[in-house]
């Protein structure tokens, strides 16, 4: 009896180890595709997160991302580094097609990968931190930045068994290798030319003594971007985030300038609330901001005061330097492109200048309708008026008074209006 129960347990115990969710995944062996393609941010955060929890819940085969990316915020990069080393399915990070490159952001998220992967003629490195247009971090901060980079860097290295030593060079010296080199140096882990030589290359790998991967006649599954992923991902480009701005800014001024309008105020007030959400996500400079609004209260000024054009002038350089100025472009993808800013400058403040004319002329201009629009009308005396008769202006015919007499068919001129009585007098041209 004994004998029975103890072979019932081993069998037991070999049926456990062997269909082990650690060791077995989806009867369907599924294999899960995702690409990043540009610069890491909130968008390529959600995008992942979502496909590595979704690969986790079907426990699918593996996860490979394709990345080419020069880089990007380094609050993404952390969030992605935590999806993948939470991730309870074997991550593949494949640099890939040739000419990609894994830069600055994108070196962290290889080394966390379970597997790493090149294609021939990639590049890997360059992770050295920057502040706001391209330059050097102060010195004091330098140190703090790239000491807190370097040790999550190594921390996750040697997590992955990876050369921690390159990955320091990588961001104290910015290190780049090619994918030969980054194999040498114990980088990555294999070099695969294309995707299908990639998951041929992993398949049957054993990946930390949990998983053997099986990709015998594996499913392919591209993971797209939802609605929301997609909409995150184009507000979160500072190109966009910019052109948002600018349609907002835009849209409140003419809605001050013409109260009423209601359209163009609406469009304005949604794209200001999307471009702030969106720079919640970027390295947002704020001097170039108050210059951006600078330049909005001077057009607004220049509906006021008479400046010849010296308002104008100033609120469009004002508005160039902010737009320049707007963005910390040290960080790799969160620049402005020129292509973007000078026509947008040119156009928004053809705009605002336009604006601010038509309200300036509107308020300076002679009245042409009401009782101040019949002031120095030319009409004709209908009647004889001594001191009272009758005129024609304006297309209408108006009871009128005169201090001197005015025979009938003279021209008049409307000094004054009284109620529904026009003061004319003789109308002599100077």
């Amino acid at each position: 009896m004994r004998f029975i129960k103890c072979k019932f347990s081993i069998v037991a115990l070999l049926l456990f180890l062997l269909f082990s969710p650690e060791n077995c995944f989806s009867d369907q062996n599924d294999i899960y595709i995702a690409k990043i393609s540009g610069s890491i941010n909130p968008g390529v955060v959600d995008y992942i997160t979502a496909g590595i929890q979704k690969a986790s819940e079907h426990n699918v085969s593996c996860i490979i991302i394709e990345l080419d990316t020069p880089g990007g915020l380094a609050e993404s990069m952390r969030k992605i580094v935590i999806a993948i080393l939470g991730s309870k399915v074997p991550v593949v990070i494949y640099v890939s097609p040739g000419g990609a490159r894994a830069a600055s952001a994108g070196v962290m998220i290889t080394m966390a990968a379970h597997i790493a992967a090149m294609a021939p003629g990639t590049n890997i490195g360059a992770a050295h931190p920057v502040g706001a247009g391209g330059k050097e971090i102060g010195e004091t901060m330098s140190e703090k930045v790239i000491n807190d980079m370097v040790a999550h860097a190594k921390s996750v290295a040697e997590k992955r068994g990876r050369n921690a030593v390159w990955v320091e060079k990588a961001i104290r010296e910015s290190v780049s290798v090619t994918e030969t080199e980054a194999l040498k140096e114990n980088v990555i882990d294999i070099i695969a030319t294309d995707l299908d030589d990639l998951i041929n290359k992993i398949n049957g790998r054993k990946i930390e003594n949990k998983w053997i991967l099986k990709l015998d006649n594996a499913n392919k599954i591209i993971l797209k971007e939802n609605l929301r992923t997609k909409i995150l991902k184009t507000i979160s480009d500072p190109n966009i985030a910019y052109i948002l701005m600018m349609i907002g800014l835009a849209g409140l001024y003419f809605e001050l300038s013409q109260p009423g309008s209601i359209f163009p105020g609406v469009i304005g007030g949604i794209s200001l609330i999307l471009a702030f959400f969106a720079f919640q996500t970027l390295p947002v400079n704020y001097a170039g901001f108050l210059l951006i609004i600078l330049a909005v209260i001077l057009f607004i000024m220049e509906m006021k005061i008479i400046s010849y054009g010296l308002l104008s002038i100033a609120g469009i350089a004002s508005l160039m330097l902010g737009s320049v100025m707007l963005f910390d472009g040290g960080v790799p993808g969160t620049g402005l492109s020129w292509t973007v800013v000078v026509p947008t400058v040119v156009l928004i403040s053809a705009f605002f200048v336009t604006v601010a004319g038509i309200v300036f002329r509107s308020q300076f201009s002679k009245p042409r309708t009401g009782e101040k629009g019949l002031i120095r009308e030319i009409g004709v005396a209908k009647t004889d008026i001594k001191p009272e008769g009758k005129v024609f202006v304006h297309g209408e015919l108006w009871n009128a008074i005169s201090k001197d007499t005015i025979e009938q068919g003279a021209k008049v001129q409307v000094v004054k209006v009284v109620g529904l009585v026009l003061e004319v007098k003789i109308f002599r041209k100077v």
